[in-house]
């Protein structure tokens, strides 16, 4: 089958840590066509969409991770399933490839599905479940968000769209520059932002656990490095074995329904002590990092779980696949 992978440039692919080439690598081994979909390569055309893409052979190999098979013209009938992994946050093309997508046939199943990606903010998104998040505010008024600081004391502040660990800003009683950290945030209070209570669990890292249709799939617990106060990966995090907890079993209980209802088949969760932190559903990763913590290749399971979907898609719309 034919796999579409719309991705950032394969120029920016780290090999030892990156979640998509691995979900590439997983395809692949299942025998199916890879093939890498930039932005802006999506044309439709009197009610066809026609992808202009790369096939490529993608491996674990530093030097050369992918090897280019040469470019072609998909039409979208010979389209199986599309990936959506572009990093956050959102642009104008990342909306268009989106909405282009959501034009695709139904039989055609889209991992995930660009609606519920459109839906869910990965900072905000979270907020609705009140009694599973750390206080929270989001907005940008000057009055309201000193208070709350105020209130809390010691507080995380940070940008609704940003990702990795970005213009994150640990507040701390007494600091003369809260001031100058929300007046930069919020762009002088003009930008909503998003400041939580600080959780002292954060000391000891926070967890990410992938889903997968609603179910955990792995977890690994990221530890900030001694200088700094970010736990992400991309912050300069390490990572950690970890356990999913009963705690963390109800947080993934209430998402499970709204995440399937959205068509959100492949997130990452964040969990720090007994709060969730963020829904992560534009390219969730630690995927690599569990691997290589518990010996195993979670991407054959997210594989298979795409193959039945594309199974079941065509079942539903009467299409053999």
């Amino acid at each position: 089958m034919n796999y579409i992978f719309l991705m950032d440039p394969l120029t920016r692919v780290i090999v030892e840590k990156d979640t998509t080439l691995a979900l590439m690598v997983g395809a692949h081994r299942k025998k199916h066509k890879v093939y890498f979909l930039p932005d802006g390569g999506m044309v439709r055309k009197d009610g066809v969409m026609h992808f202009h893409v790369r096939e490529v052979t993608p491996q674990y190999d530093k030097a050369r991770p992918f090897i280019d098979r040469g470019s072609a013209v998909l039409p979208q009938g010979e389209v199986h399933v599309v990936f959506i992994r572009n990093d956050p946050p959102f642009g104008e093309q990342y909306l268009h490839n989106t909405w282009l997508l959501d034009l695709l046939p139904r039989h055609i199943p889209v991992i995930n599905a660009p609606a519920g990606i459109r839906t869910v903010n990965e900072k905000i998104w979270a907020s609705q479940f009140n009694d599973l998040v750390p206080a929270t505010l989001i907005g940008c008024d000057r009055a309201a968000l000193t208070g709350f600081v105020a209130q809390h004391a010691e507080v995380i502040a940070k940008p609704t769209d940003s990702y990795g660990g970005q213009s994150v800003f640990h507040v701390h009683p007494g600091q003369k520059n809260t001031k100058v950290i929300l007046e930069t945030l919020t762009r002088n209070w003009r930008k909503d932002i998003i400041v939580q209570k600080y959780i002292p669990e954060a000391l000891d890292g926070d967890k990410r656990i992938l889903l997968l249709d609603g179910e955990p799939l792995g977890a690994v617990l990221r530890k900030h490095a001694e200088d700094d106060h970010r736990n992400n990966f991309f912050a300069g995090g390490k990572p950690q074995a970890t356990d999913i907890t009963g705690r963390d079993r109800e947080i993934i209980k209430r998402l499970k329904p709204e995440l399937r209802k959205l068509g959100l088949y492949f997130v990452g969760i964040d969990i720090i002590g007994e709060y969730l932190i963020e829904v992560n559903v534009t390219s969730p990763t630690c995927l690599r990092e569990m691997n290589d913590l518990y010996g195993r290749r979670l991407e054959d399971k997210v594989i298979g779980f795409s193959e039945k979907l594309i199974d079941q898609f065509a079942a539903k719309n009467k299409i053999s696949p």
